[in-house]
Order: structure tokens, then sequence, then C-alpha cells
């Protein structure tokens, strides 16, 4: 699954252009690496995404296509 649509199912960026936006800005980081919106996600990858001066680090547990709001949170693992 592509990074940015990960990052709109799992709920940890509300949008998708929002998501895109801050790939390209380099504020994304898969596995220690800049990551662009097309990077492939996969189960076990650490993301980490810089908010500002807050850094939020997860681990991948699942992938799916789409989710509610309450299972959004099994998706990843806060590290």
């Amino acid at each position: 699954m592509r990074l940015d649509k990960f990052l709109k199912v799992s709920r940890l960026i509300k949008r998708r252009t929002v998501a895109n936006e801050a790939c390209d800005a380099g504020r994304v980081l898969v596995n220690g690496k800049a990551a662009k919106a097309s990077v492939k996600v996969k189960v076990g990858d650490i993301i980490e995404i810089q908010f500002g001066t807050k850094n939020v680090k997860v681990e991948v547990l699942d992938i799916q296509e789409t989710t509610k709001k309450e299972e959004a949170k099994d998706l990843f693992r806060y590290l």
C-alpha cells in the first residue's frame, strides 16, 4: 500500500493530500529514510512523522484498504 494512503487509512494524518504534502516536505521517514508518498509500506516498517516540534514513531502492524474509525488504531503501534 502507498505511504500516503496508509497514513490516511490509519488516521495518523486526516487527509491524503496533507499526507502527500508532508512526504514531499521530507517530514515522513520510513525505516530511517526520507520517503515519498508513493513508497510501498509493508508490515513491520517503522514510520516516523515530524509534526512541528513533535515526532511520532509507529510500527506498521496490519495493512487494510479501508477501516472503521475504531479499528484504525489496530493498524499500527506507537514506539
